[in-house]
This record gives C-alpha cells, sequence and structure tokens, in this order.
C-alpha cells in the first residue's frame, strides 16, 4: 500500500522524500514497481499457451473443442490436459462450430429380407416375445464410435448392446448374440430392425435361424415402424451424449456402458413400466 501510494503521488511528491515518511526504501520502491511492470513468470506461461491454443483453434478454422485441441497441442509437443484448454477457449472466447454433423446409419437401398411383423404394435405381454434393434452413432476425438443394442419391448430393457469403431454386420450380430445370452437363448421371438444392410447379411440372417428366432423389417424410410429404438437413442443423445466430448473412444464407450447398464436399465423411470426402471419392472414381474 506504501509504495502504489508513492506510486500514485510521484508527480507531486519526491519519492525519496515520501519514503523517507513512510519508512522506506527507495531502493525498495523502485524493485517493486518494475515487478508491476513486467508480468509473472506463471502470466507469460499462460499467455503463450493462450496463444498456442488459438493457433490451432485458427488452423482448423474453429471447427475443434478442447478434446481435438488437446490432440493438437500433443501432437505439436505442447502436451495440456483438457481442463486447461478449455479454460483457455473460455477466456479468449473461442467456441467450436456448433454445426451438427450428420451420418446415414441405414442403408436401405436394397430389397428388404424379413417381412413387418411388428407393425407398429409396441405391446408385448410377456418378456422374450419382442425385440427391437437399432444402431447409432457417436463422435469422439479420435473419430466415430458406433453402437447396436437390442431391447426388450416387454420392460423397455436393453438386453444386448455392442460398440465398435466401424459400422460392420458384427456390429449388430454381437449385440443380438449378447441378448439371446442373456435371455437364455429363448425360441421364436420377433426381432424387429431397420433396414439396414447390417440387418440384411449372410452373418445376420444364419444366427436369427441358428436360435429360431423371427426377423421383422421396417418399410422404407419409415422411423415410426421402429419408435421404441428410436426413442431410446434420443434419450441417450440428450441425457448423456449431448454436451460431452468424450476425447477417446475408450472414454466414450465407459460412458455408453454406464448409462446403459447402472443408469438406464436399474435407474431410469420409464413412462411404460408405471415410471419403474426396466430392472425394477422385470423383478416385480419375475423375469428370468
Amino acid at each position: 500500500m506504501k509504495y502504489a501510494f508513492i506510486l500514485e503521488h510521484a508527480a507531486v511528491f519526491a519519492i525519496t522524500t515520501m519514503a523517507s515518511v513512510f519508512g522506506v526504501s527507495t531502493s525498495g520502491f523502485y524493485a517493486w514497481r518494475k515487478r508491476q511492470e513486467a508480468p509473472s513468470k506463471r502470466a507469460e506461461k499462460r499467455l503463450t499457451r493462450d496463444k498456442l491454443i488459438k493457433h490451432h483453434f485458427d488452423e482448423r478454422k474453429g471447427r475443434s473443442g478442447s478434446p481435438r485441441l488437446v490432440e493438437d497441442l500433443r501432437d505439436s509437443g505442447h502436451a495440456c490436459d483438457m481442463k486447461t484448454v478449455a479454460e483457455s477457449m473460455k477466456r479468449q472466447n473461442l467456441r467450436a462450430k456448433a454445426a451438427r454433423k450428420f451420418k446415414v446409419t441405414t442403408d436401405s437401398n436394397h430389397k428388404p429380407v424379413f417381412e413387418n411383423l411388428l407393425e407398429q404394435d409396441f405391446e408385448a405381454s410377456r418378456p422374450n416375445e419382442k425385440w427391437v434393434q437399432d444402431m447409432t452413432y457417436i463422435w469422439t476425438g479420435r473419430g466415430w464410435l458406433y453402437l447396436a443394442i437390442v431391447l426388450d419391448l416387454y420392460s423397455r430393457k436393453v438386453i444386448g448392446w455392442s460398440m465398435s469403431e466401424r459400422m460392420k454386420a458384427d456390429l449388430v450380430c454381437d449385440a443380438l448374440q449378447m441378448a439371446i445370452w442373456s435371455r437364455g437363448s429363448p425360441r421364436g421371438v420377433t426381432v424387429h430392425s431397420d433396414r439396414g444392410s447390417q440387418y440384411c447379411s449372410d452373418a445376420y440372417r444364419q444366427l436369427l435361424k441358428q436360435y429360431q428366432l423371427k426377423g421383422s423389417m421396417s418399410g422404407v424410410g419409415n422411423c415410426y415402424d421402429n419408435a421404441v429404438a428410436e426413442s431410446f437413442f434420443h434419450s441417450l443423445k440428450v441425457e448423456e451424449v449431448h454436451g460431452s466430448e468424450y476425447e477417446t473412444r475408450k472414454i466414450a464407450k465407459q460412458a455408453v456402458f454406464e448409462n446403459i447398464e447402472i443408469y438406464y436399465n436399474q435407474q431410469r423411470r420409464h413412462s411404460a413400466n408405471g415410471l419403474i426402471s426396466p430392472h425394477a419392472y422385470e423383478a416385480m414381474k419375475k423375469v428370468a
């Protein structure tokens, strides 16, 4: 406070006089003033980092958020954690473009191999009577992550799921295989999907045949034919994916796993179940 007073009144009173009155040395005052004029090492480091982050942000034409910028910085030999980059972007008012990417997951340019047995009847009187399937995609800092699920219409429980960086037939087959195992290999289940080419593959059809399951397929371009699966993905995107930035596929997989197995199946109240979770509904009905 004394040094600040001396600096403020230096044009009116002699510095040596004020220093004498306050009992401080003039050399101490000049050293203090030098420190005030020069930025601290910490401030200099932050300024340098901010400039570097802005450089990478501009180089990407404002398309990258903090997860991708973390990777750019790491590749250039300036590793930073995501929190540091996010804080820098906020400080500099740098916001990644919010335009949503669109990626088609259904290739319907082919003749369907199954009739529509479901016909938008989403009610099931018993477990393992009707299953529905679908696929979606999630963006990560390392590229797309594809998710396939199988859902039992009786309880709305996700009974099978699979994730992969590739949208191949194995993705939907693995999800269906998990559902078959988790339900004890039931026979005669109607298994409904959209018209995606993965659901028309030989591997998928062989799996249905092996376990005596009845394939069913939506009409052309009619999302309402698979509305329950679409509704699940909408909830997943709103409650987990949107607003999240996954640096890697591994992080995204963990988040999706926890959302499905811990939150959705066991905790999320579902209107079709009388506002109890799929797990609680099946427990109440004593589903095996």
